[in-house]
């Protein structure tokens, strides 16, 4: 154990010995703007990830008047596992099945959902570099290059991953609104009738593709300002002041 302390101390110390603590670096443009995309990023796992709703009928069919029955379904979305109970214990006279939703989101849903646990998780890393290790970020090109290639990498894949998961919000407003009516083969069988009651308003998931914008346009400013920091933008300075 004593080696492996020994090793970790050897490895450990010259990064600690050149960690510098510098708070004022969050007034910078890059830090600053780094704090936004963590807070957004945690906006848009909030609204997409933490999202729970139901959708109800109204069912009448043998030795049953008007009875209320839910499906409930929550992130991530395989509504195909959700079921609607029959409305009594006899099944309306045996005429009842399980009756599921149809279609299975969790792809979508989990795509940008894992896109933001990433991007919050590569701004604190980020953060503690432009605050604790700027002196060596400034001094070494290859930290500010790492840095604009991960940004213009996570503005496209929040362009892909917002654009996704909008079309799956789409669909799963239709898969739980009152168009699920006529595929319920249980609502057709003779002396049942089935009536749309209502489905948990979706606006909060409508707010998750917002932040995803958002974080695409912030991430793609932010390419901007990584872009000034490397040598790449002092090359082309000195080729465009040439003769």
């Amino acid at each position: 154990s004593w080696l492996l302390l020994a090793l970790a101390s050897a490895v450990l110390s010259p990064m600690v010995m050149g960690f510098r603590m510098d708070f004022s670096m969050l007034l910078e443009p890059l830090s600053f703007v780094k704090v936004l995309e963590w807070v957004l990023a945690i906006f848009a796992f909030a609204t997409c990830g933490g999202f729970q709703g139901e959708t109800a009928l109204l069912v009448s069919c043998k030795g049953v008047v008007n009875k209320t029955i839910t499906a409930a379904f929550a992130y991530p979305f395989r509504l195909n596992t959700v079921v609607f109970s029959a409305p009594d214990s006899e099944g309306c006279g045996g005429t009842w099945t399980d009756v599921y939703l149809t279609g299975n989101f969790s792809s979508s849903a989990q795509f940008f959902v894992t896109l933001a646990a990433l991007v919050f998780l590569y701004c604190i890393a980020a953060l503690v570099v432009y605050i604790g290790y700027n002196h060596v970020y400034q001094q070494n090109n290859k930290f500010p290059l790492t840095d604009l290639s991960v940004s213009v990498l996570t503005a496209f894949l929040w362009l892909v991953s917002t654009f996704v998961w909008a079309k799956a919000i789409a669909d799963i407003k239709v898969s739980t609104g009152a168009s699920i009516i006529p595929g319920i083969e249980s609502c057709q069988a003779p002396g049942t009738i089935c009536h749309f009651l209502s489905v948990t308003s979706m606006g909060i998931l409508n707010v998750s593709v917002v932040f995803g914008l958002l974080n695409m346009i912030v991430w793609a400013g932010n390419v901007w300002l990584i872009y000034k920091d490397t040598n790449l933008h002092s090359q082309w300075d000195r080729i465009s002041e040439s003769p």
